[in-house]
């Protein structure tokens, strides 16, 4: 049984991104950018983690995730501005490294201990 709990946090993942992919396709791109931007995922992170670890490492998580919101804050603007000028794979590449760059700004200024 121990070796489906990781084949069922893939699949899981995986069926989030199907997901984003079908209603971006076939219903809008709205109701993708909801399912894409919600929780979903990080809250299935969290379940995992509590069910594997203790509430205080959770806790910890949870806090990381918080301050690292600004860095995808951060990656979606350049994202969006940069794919009006380049191309999509240009503009991701951009988005990435600010992104990076933002992380790595993070890392240094806030104390994860």
């Amino acid at each position: 049984m121990q070796y489906l709990y990781p084949v069922l946090k893939f699949l899981v993942g995986g069926g989030i991104i199907t997901g984003v992919t079908y209603l971006t396709r076939s219903v809008h791109p709205a109701y993708a950018g909801i399912l894409a931007a919600a929780p979903i995922t990080t809250t299935l992170a969290f379940l995992f983690t509590s069910y594997e670890t203790t509430q205080g490492e959770t806790q910890k998580l949870v806090l990381a995730s918080f301050a690292f919101a600004v860095p995808t804050l951060a990656f979606l603007f350049v994202l969006y501005l940069c794919m009006n000028r380049w191309s999509f794979l240009g503009s991701l590449c951009a988005a990435y490294l600010v992104w990076a760059g933002s992380v790595l700004i993070l890392f240094r200024a806030v104390p994860f201990t």
